[in-house]
């Protein structure tokens, strides 16, 4: 299992990429093999990632994850194939639908079918990614073209969780990206359903990112009400309640990986042994207790 981090979009002396430059740095230092960021309502990621990492040492970058929705495929796939030029081919694209609040009360577009969505994007998506003409129409999207962009060839990640998903994700991309997922949950659903996809397609073992809120700390009981805390909105989300939900966890801070060293390996190796194959923490800070994050 290879293990990466999420980095934070804090700014340093009022400069965001100076900061995700040192963070990207910083983790390389101490022998991470990849960094990843968000996608939300701050920078964009893809060109911050872009704009820090060729700053910074070669580890790998990705998104986690970019919506679909506001951007076409074929200009996502000219972005991302752009990224990874300029990062010397080490960009991983994440990809997600994101939550109907944000694509219907946001964005104004309709959430309808998002299965359906998805499928469609990734058909355009991925072959345009590697560099193939594509002649596509579908119910929701079309295109009809062949980017000239440098940077083909770079792994397009999904984020997963449902049946579905995990389908199209062992299908038509190189794996998923999950978020608030705990180990029953991979090893019992997710681990079976993408890679019995991949097989059944013909296509290679595909990757599983898991990324989960990460605290060292001597006040495990604290750290768990404090993960409850600072991620609450994500057990309201019903993609990530369904997790929660099969994981028997009642809040974040139940699949939160916290406790002194010994329980925090122990807990990776939980993970590593439900079939995950990058682990990427979250730090998180507990608050009074002594922590490390």
């Amino acid at each position: 299992m290879r293990y990466g981090i999420l980095l934070s979009e804090n700014a340093k002396d009022g400069d965001p990429i100076t900061g995700l430059r040192d963070q990207i740095a910083d983790a390389a230092d101490r022998g991470f093999s990849s960094a990843w960021m968000s996608n939300i309502f701050g920078l964009d990621a893809i060109a911050a990632l872009t704009a820090a990492g060729v700053q910074a040492p070669p580890i790998e970058l990705g998104t986690a994850v970019v919506p679909t929705y506001p951007r076409h495929p074929a200009a996502l796939a000219q972005q991302a194939m752009t990224a990874n030029a300029a990062l010397g081919g080490r960009f991983t694209l994440g990809v997600g639908l994101s939550h109907k609040v944000v694509i219907e009360d946001v964005y104004g577009y309709s959430f309808e079918r998002p299965g359906r969505h998805m499928k469609e994007y990734l058909e355009i998506l991925v072959p345009l990614t590697r560099g193939e003409k594509v002649s596509y129409r579908g119910e929701t999207l079309q295109a009809g073209l062949r980017l000239t962009t440098p940077g083909a060839g770079l792994p397009v990640l999904v984020a997963a969780l449902g049946p579905r998903m995990l389908k199209l994700a062992g299908t038509l991309a190189a794996g998923t990206v999950l978020w608030m997922t705990g180990p029953k949950t991979i090893a019992e659903h997710i681990a079976p359903t993408i890679k019995a996809a991949a097989a059944e397609a013909g296509r290679e073992a595909p990757r599983i990112v898991c990324s989960l809120p990460i605290c060292v700390t001597d006040d495990p009981e604290g750290a768990v009400a404090r993960a409850n805390e600072i991620f609450s909105m994500y057990g309201t989300l019903p993609s990530y309640r369904a997790m929660l939900d099969r994981e028997g966890a009642a809040g974040p801070g139940d699949v939160a990986v916290v406790g002194d060293e010994e329980t925090v390996l122990a807990r990776l190796e939980t993970l590593r042994q439900a079939g995950v194959t990058d682990f990427v923490g979250a730090p998180f800070a507990a608050g009074g207790a002594r922590s490390t994050c």
